[in-house]
């Protein structure tokens, strides 16, 4: 079956010159005008590097931490309960910061947030190793965490706005990018650490390069006000099935009062859904490489486990968007996720070192709920503003719901001595996620439910 990407065709050959250089609001606030040529192209290719540079950077201040904790631990001094709250750090900001995302995109642009955000995250990685004490690495590794909580929101919604006949292959492109971030830090920052002379301070604090690297291409756009997209081309299913919109019909779409976005039992299920996903993605980059440790596994080899489940994500998170968007229904493929994430963890029960590559393979094959959550809220929403308003609510409903997940891990394995009922609490939730992500899988809008509510 073609792909909406091969059907689209390009609706401005059908307009007059009036209608072509007729701004078009883009955002509550927002008018562009329509930008032709190498202006264009060259807006374009500056968003698809900062995409792909924000996506890289929004793991390394997690999965970097997780493949030296102990050595962190150690270094400051924790128990195993702060070590449990130190990895419930991250869904904590993700909630705080992400609902604050839509609000300050509308007020200087999604761009203009994003470049903020990678330099938080740079500030943040550059002082957590060396802002002395346990209250001042939590403090800095907070920075950071905002920074990545503010673009995990925006990012669908740039893709939205800038792709929108595209959403499936650049979601897929962003969340390929971030699976990459992921696993990179966790192959190589105890091997680099070593190199470095065993200071896990600098081991740490080098990922700040990255990150530096990603302000840079949002800079040009944010200066020279690019970062809105002109009207892209919608593909011929989506002309079928919409009336054609002037620019006034677009202003008047886009300057709706905000959704009810609780009114949306879509929209709760997802949250749900996103919550439960990302408690098994932090309790997996928080704790496996511990699992594996106590198991009697080497640190570099327990830290090359963790990178083999989070690489699982390079190439599924390419793929899976790409069939999700093809699909009426996403259930099918939440169904198989979760499938792999208990047998996952009835690997790391019954024998974790025996069978540790193939565990690591199964868990890396269930995070992949991951991309295709930031699938489902880009399928969910009609508009870019209820997108925007989707993925903040997701997001931060769910990283709430997540939060006292790797901090109730690190207080069973403390309590218990054994891993035995932790991983018995990561099965457990692995069922009410595969219910909810059915449920978030049907195909409607949350523009549709909150209307007839």
């Amino acid at each position: 079956m073609a792909s909406e990407e091969t059907r689209a065709v390009d609706t401005r050959t059908a307009m007059s010159p009036t209608e072509r250089d007729t701004p078009t609001p883009v955002g509550a606030s927002e008018t562009t005008t329509l930008e032709k040529g190498p202006a264009r192209a060259w807006a374009t290719r500056l968003v698809v590097a900062g995409i792909v540079l924000s996506a890289v950077n929004l793991r390394p201040a997690i999965t970097s931490l997780g493949a030296l904790l102990e050595e962190v631990r150690d270094g400051l001094g924790m128990s195993g309960s702060v070590a449990g709250l130190l990895t419930s750090v991250p869904p904590l900001c993700f909630a705080v910061f992400g609902v604050m995302a839509p609000r300050l995109a509308r007020r200087f642009g999604p761009a203009a947030v994003v470049c903020a955000g990678m330099a938080a995250i740079f500030a943040g990685l550059l002082i957590r190793p060396y802002a002395g004490g346990t209250a001042g690495f939590l403090a800095a590794s907070a920075l950071a965490l905002m920074g990545i909580a503010v673009s995990n929101v925006l990012m669908p919604v740039i893709v939205k706005r800038w792709f929108p006949d595209r959403v499936g292959s650049m979601t897929g492109l962003y969340s390929m990018v971030l699976a990459l971030g992921t696993s990179l830090p966790a192959a190589v920052t105890v091997p680099m650490t070593h190199a470095l002379g065993g200071n896990w301070k600098l081991g740490l604090a080098v990922w700040a390069v990255l990150a530096a690297a990603a302000v840079v291409p949002w800079i040009p756009l944010v200066r020279e006000g690019r970062e809105r997209p002109a009207p892209a081309a919608r593909s011929a299913k989506a002309q079928a099935k919409a009336p054609a919109q002037t620019p006034a019909s677009a202003r008047a779409a886009e300057e709706q009062p905000p959704l009810r976005i609780t009114r949306s039992r879509t929209a709760w299920a997802l949250a749900v859904f996103f919550g439960l996903q990302a408690t098994a993605a932090y309790i997996t980059m928080g704790w496996m490489p511990q699992i594996f440790r106590d198991a009697g596994v080497s640190a570099g080899t327990a830290g090359l486990l963790l990178a083999v489940t989070m690489v699982m994500g390079v190439p599924l998170a390419f793929v899976i968007p790409r069939i999700a968007t093809r699909l009426p229904h996403q259930g099918p493929i939440v169904l198989v996720l979760g499938v792999c994430g208990l047998a996952g963890y009835a690997g790391l029960y019954l024998a974790p070192a025996a069978g540790a590559w193939a565990w690591a393979l199964l868990l890396g094959i269930a995070n992949c709920a991951f991309p295709l959550a930031l699938t489902m809220v880009g399928m969910r929403a009609r508009s870019g503003p209820g997108v925007a308003q989707l993925s903040a609510f997701a997001q931060s409903t769910g990283y709430l719901i997540s939060i006292p997940g790797p901090l109730l891990v690190g207080v069973l394995y403390q309590h218990s001595g054994g891993w035995g009922l932790p991983i018995a609490l990561m099965a457990g939730l692995m069922v009410p996620q595969m219910v909810v992500g059915v449920l978030a899988g049907r195909d409607r809008t949350v523009e549709e439910e909150a209307a007839a509510r």
